[in-house]
């Protein structure tokens, strides 16, 4: 076979597809799905807590680097995946005949060792999976719910499986699914745990933009109602001082919105990205629908959609006043300009009145300076014609130096008018 240049993340890639894979689940099982926000460094600590696990159980330390590890642990296993935002930790435990009403998968965990782990909880979730001879649907539904709160309920998988759950956490700190198994298959089974937890989990994460969105609300209605005012007294601006004060009002709260907007693009898009990521999972469970009771779809649109589209709204809000403002200072600026190009004209004209002012006093200085130059070299020719008045004889020293005073005054006339015209070349 040829060899050929291979990109060096062709392998990686490839695997990415088939990375994460559910863990295939036998009925009955217990889970157990923990969620932690990274929080000062603690991904970074991860690493070295799964291999404090690994050797208190004996086991080879786990490759990290791939961000997903699976432990088997006999007595439990374990799920970890890191995220973007945040890392989970899933653990199963085989229900045997002896567990008693109330355990859990996280019983069979160290507890020095769960106490410990990096990062701060988002979301926890005990599921209970059941066959159906164990756990008969229509016993669970006349139960309804034990806190008296309302039951999610549906079959998934197109009648393969029963889901039963009322999103609340409850006293133990932990939301609870019961999934009825009426002919999942393992794989089944381990994908549809999955998308239960992979559901209230991107939930909770997509309502962290909601008390932003609240927040950023106030910040909007009172940066609305300043650049009203704003646009009001720009109407009222009377001169240039008027409209540099609007201008810097107005480019201070163009400053404090775009800093809004840094702050809370991200959280914004990332709730819409798992919001998507919710509507995704529900879709492939492939709900039916039972008789007095809501689905998990019809649950999510009555309870998350609301809060998601009030987070979408605030976030187009927001980039709707930045534009706006953005606007207004761009018709502000223009105001100034202009004003200050008139204000430059004016200055300008005045440059130019003083310049004829200046140049016809330089005309008179040159006459004057002809005047004076002629008058003191007629003199000098004066003194000279006096000292040689013999030699000069019949001529008069007078005469001489009237003759003198316009051939003088013609010389310098023409030295002064050589002279400007050099400087005015070299100016150009």
């Amino acid at each position: 076979m040829p060899l050929f240049n291979e990109h060096p993340l062709r392998l990686s890639l490839n695997d990415e597809v088939h990375a994460r894979p559910p863990v295939p689940l036998d009925t009955p099982e217990f889970v157990t799905y923990l969620a932690f926000l990274h929080h000062e460094g603690s991904a970074g600590r991860e690493p070295r807590h799964l291999e404090a696990l690994a050797e208190q159980l004996g086991l080879n330390p786990p490759p990290t680097e791939t961000g997903h590890v699976f432990i088997d642990a006999k007595t439990f296993r374990l799920k970890w995946e890191r995220h973007n935002e945040f890392s989970s930790y899933t653990f199963f435990h085989r229900i045997r005949p002896e567990d008693s009403a109330g355990e859990n998968a996280l019983l069979a965990v160290p507890a020095s060792w769960r106490k410990d782990i990096p990062g701060q909880l988002i979301a926890a979730t005990h599921i209970e999976l059941r066959a159906v001879t164990d756990v008969p649907p229509d016993t669970v539904m006349v139960q309804v719910s034990p806190h008296g709160k309302t039951l999610v309920a549906a079959q998934v998988a197109e009648g393969a499986g029963w889901v039963f759950t009322d999103f609340h956490i409850h006293e133990d700190g932990f939301s609870h699914f019961l999934l009825v198994d009426a002919g999942l298959t393992p794989r089944q089974s381990g994908r549809m745990v999955q998308r239960l937890v992979e559901i209230e989990t991107y939930r909770v994460m997509a309502l962290l933009a909601f008390p932003v969105a609240k927040e950023v609300g106030r910040l909007l209605a009172r940066a609305e109602d300043e650049l009203a005012d704003l646009m009001d007294g720009l109407e009222q601006a009377r001169n240039t001082e008027d409209d540099r004060a609007v201008l810097a009002r107005l480019t201070r709260l163009a400053a404090e919105v775009e800093r809004s907007v840094a702050l809370t693009t991200f959280r914004f898009g990332a709730a819409a990205a798992y919001y998507r990521l919710v509507g995704q999972r529900i879709e492939e469970l492939r709900e039916v629908r039972l008789p007095g009771f809501p689905t998990v779809r019809e649950f999510m649109e009555r309870r998350l959609t609301p809060a998601i589209s009030t987070c979408a709204t605030i976030a187009r809000r927001q980039e709707d006043l930045s534009g706006r403002i953005a606007r207004n200072s761009q018709l502000l600026r223009t105001r100034v300009d202009i004003e200050l190009e008139r204000q430059n004209q004016e200055l300008l004209a005045q440059m130019n009145r003083r310049a004829k002012v200046q140049l016809h006093l330089q005309e008179t200085v040159e006459g004057l300076s002809i005047v004076a130059i002629t008058y003191y070299a007629s003199q000098l020719v004066n003194y000279m014609s006096k000292g040689a008045k013999h030699l000069i004889e019949p001529a008069t020293p007078e005469i001489i130096t009237a003759v003198s005073i316009p051939l003088i005054a013609a010389l310098v006339a023409i030295s002064l008018r050589s002279l400007r015209k050099k400087l005015a070349q070299e100016s150009e």
